[in-house]
C-alpha cells in the first residue's frame, strides 16, 4: 500500500469548514508491524463519518479530512497531551489501548517519549492548514462556523454510564460557538428523531476549544454520533445506508441551522 498523505483538503466558498480527524484508517507499516491483532482492526476509529456527510460540496463547505488512523496520533487532543476531561479515561495524544482498555501494542512495542514526540509530524502538518482554511474563509465571510464530525460505539462503560445518547453537541460550555448558533442547531437536533444533548459527556475535543472562539468569529461546534445509528459497530464495522440516509438528513439540517444563524 502506498503512503497516502497527511490529510485531504477541499476548499470552498461557504463560512463553513468541516474537520474529520478520526476517520483515516492508515498504518504507517513500521508502526503497525509491532501492534496487536485488536489494533489493527482499529476499534475506535470514526468509521465511515465522511459518507454522512456526502452533501458538502453542494452546499460548498470545505473540508479537511485526515487519511492516518487516530492510533498513529490522535489529531483532537492537544500536542501537550494535557487531559481534557478530568477525572475520567484519558484517551491520549499518541494512544496505546483501545477505548475498553485492550493493549494496542505487543509487549515492549509501544511508542516511549521520544517516538510520540516525533509523531508531531503527524499532527502539526492537519492544524496548520485548519488553521489557515479557517483565517482564509474569516477573511471573507467575516464569521465561519468550524463543525468537527466524530462518532464512537454507543456503549463504552469506561468513557461513559449506559448508551450513549445519538447525537451528542459540544462546544466547550459556549465559549467556543455563539449561542444563535447553537440555539438553532440544538432546536434541530432535538427534532430530527434522534435523541440530543448539549454539552453532556462531550463538551468538544481540542479542535473544538482551541479553535472555537464566539468572540472573533469562528463558531465550533463538535458532533458526536452514536455509531449504532448507522452502522454495526463490531468487525467489519459494516455500514448501513438504510439507517445513514435518516443520519445525513440530520446532519444537513443542523450544518443548514447553524449557517443559516449566523
Amino acid at each position: 500500500m502506498s503512503t497516502p498523505p497527511i490529510f485531504h483538503l477541499s476548499r470552498g466558498s461557504a463560512p463553513l469548514l468541516v474537520s474529520f480527524p478520526h476517520s483515516g484508517t492508515f498504518l504507517p507499516p513500521d508502526i503497525a508491524a509491532r501492534m496487536t491483532d485488536v489494533g489493527k482492526t482499529l476499534p475506535d476509529t470514526d468509521w465511515h463519518v465522511p459518507q454522512l456527510y456526502k452533501f458538502l460540496d453542494s452546499i460548498g463547505a470545505s473540508r479537511i479530512e485526515a487519511t492516518h488512523a487516530r492510533y498513529v496520533v490522535d489529531l483532537n487532543r492537544p500536542p501537550d497531551d494535557k487531559e481534557l476531561y478530568a477525572g475520567q479515561k484519558k484517551t491520549g495524544l499518541v494512544p496505546t489501548d483501545t477505548f475498553k482498555g485492550e493493549p494496542l501494542y505487543r509487549d515492549g512495542e509501544a511508542p516511549g517519549a521520544d517516538e510520540i514526540a516525533a509523531r508531531s509530524k503527524f499532527w502539526k502538518p492537519y492544524h496548520d492548514t485548519l488553521a489557515q482554511e479557517l483565517s482564509r474563509l474569516k477573511a471573507i465571510h467575516g464569521t465561519v462556523i468550524l463543525w468537527d464530525a466524530h462518532s464512537i460505539e454507543s456503549v463504552l462503560p469506561s468513557l461513559f454510564e449506559g448508551r450513549l445518547p445519538d447525537l451528542n453537541l459540544g462546544t466547550f460550555d459556549g465559549k467556543a460557538c455563539d449561542a444563535d448558533v447553537v440555539d438553532a442547531v440544538f432546536t434541530v437536533a432535538k427534532a430530527s428523531g434522534f435523541s440530543a444533548v448539549l454539552n453532556d459527556r462531550f463538551k468538544g475535543g481540542y479542535i473544538t476549544r482551541h479553535y472555537g472562539d464566539r468572540r472573533k468569529g469562528i463558531n465550533a461546534i463538535q458532533l458526536e454520533m452514536a455509531q449504532a445509528i448507522y452502522m454495526d459497530e463490531g468487525p467489519p464495522f459494516t455500514f448501513r445506508p438504510e439507517r445513514a440516509t435518516k443520519v445525513t438528513t440530520a446532519i444537513r439540517a443542523m450544518i443548514t441551522a447553524a449557517l443559516e444563524a449566523l
